[in-house]
């Protein structure tokens, strides 16, 4: 008796063996690629706010995955820098961007992002610093063709005292390859 325990023992395990060996090799196909970098794009955008006595200007990085003909979604970094009369900012930081295309020509944007910001302020005292942290969260829209999209988007988390941005709009040009 003792010796039919271990032998149907050493079966199940080389039953479960085989099973699991067998679907190992039916569920790797070396003539089928991975599809994945095939629908990574890369680019990014830039950005720009004028005012009387401002200017905001900005880079973004990025890279998206094309889910399919319609969404897309990816991360970036971003670069900032603002200056208004005796005021200096700098910002960077990561950014995460969601992008819907309802029809070819239209490009509807969520974005993302936390800025950390460098602040100088000259006064007639000498230099005020601060650095702190700024989120953004952007609705946008624009029109799109081939690889670019020039539009303007929205911060629903705009704020006149801790933002980097002139106001809560501000146009965007977008390339991904």
């Amino acid at each position: 008796m003792n010796k039919i325990v271990p032998s149907g023992l050493k079966m199940l395990l080389f039953g479960v063996c085989l099973f699991f060996g067998s679907v190992n090799c039916f569920a790797q196909n070396p003539t089928q690629k991975s599809d994945f970098w095939n629908k990574v794009r890369f680019g990014g955008g830039i950005g720009f706010n004028f005012s009387n006595g401002g200017f905001n200007g900005s880079i973004a990085p990025s890279a998206i995955y094309q889910f399919n003909d319609y969404i897309a979604a990816g991360i970036g970094a971003n670069v900032n820098f603002f200056k208004f009369n005796n005021q200096k900012f700098w910002a960077y930081g990561p950014s995460a961007v969601v992008l819907g295309n309802p029809i070819p020509q239209i490009q509807l944007s969520a974005e993302f992002e936390q800025l950390r910001i460098n602040s100088s302020i000259q006064t007639i005292g000498g230099t005020l610093e601060r650095d702190f942290w700024s989120p953004a969260l952007f609705i946008g829209a624009g029109y799109r063709t081939n690889f670019a999209t020039v539009g303007i988007r929205y911060n629903l988390l705009y704020d006149n005292v801790d933002s980097i941005y002139l106001n809560a709009w501000t146009p965007f040009v977008r390339v991904y390859f």
